[in-house]
């Protein structure tokens, strides 16, 4: 997993931005083969994506608590995330496009935007000192950049269970 924190220096739109410019720029993804989910309620978040960075609307899906709020148990820092999606197959448009089908999307980077702390009560108020915690799954841009369709069949695949059998061969001689 690779990712970053920042602890009050930057926030919701630097790690938007800075999102966007690592995967169209240094990793060369093309932007129109990236879909983006934001948390239902995250108006901030859904207003750079689209009006900031340049994704169309129509790429730019709000999902629930489940899928898009991040925290660490009943109580606590949490907040909404963001997630970076990349698309298998633009070929099928935006029409009933669902970004959990694992057939057509890859999620490859995720964005929390801790900027609450839920109380005891459930009520959630905002923290004095927001912060961000992104991360991209190394092995899903392995399967990205080599044009793969499953992690499996990436280049760094193998090699891991390469290094698995070699480990439990040593355990077991």
């Amino acid at each position: 997993m690779l990712g970053n924190f920042s602890f009050g220096d930057y926030f919701k739109q630097e790690a938007i931005k800075w999102a966007w410019e690592l995967a169209t720029k240094e990793f060369k993804l093309p932007p129109e083969r990236l879909w983006v989910s934001v948390f239902r309620d995250d108006d901030e978040a859904f207003s750079i994506w689209c009006e900031q960075v340049g994704v169309p609307e129509a790429r730019i899906k709000h999902m629930g608590e489940e899928d898009n709020f991040w925290s660490s148990g009943p109580t606590g820092p949490c907040g909404p995330c963001s997630e970076l999606y990349y698309d298998l197959h633009p070929e099928r448009g935006y029409a009933g496009a669902d970004l959990g089908d694992d057939t057509r999307f890859i999620e490859f980077y995720n964005l929390v935007f801790m900027q609450y702390n839920r109380k005891d009560d459930g009520t959630l108020e905002i923290l004095q000192n927001r912060n961000i915690d992104t991360g991209m799954g190394l092995e899903r841009m392995a399967q990205i950049l080599q044009k793969v369709h499953a992690i499996s069949r990436s280049s760094t695949f193998p090699n891991v269970l390469n290094l698995r059998g070699d480990e439990i061969t040593r355990r077991v001689s």
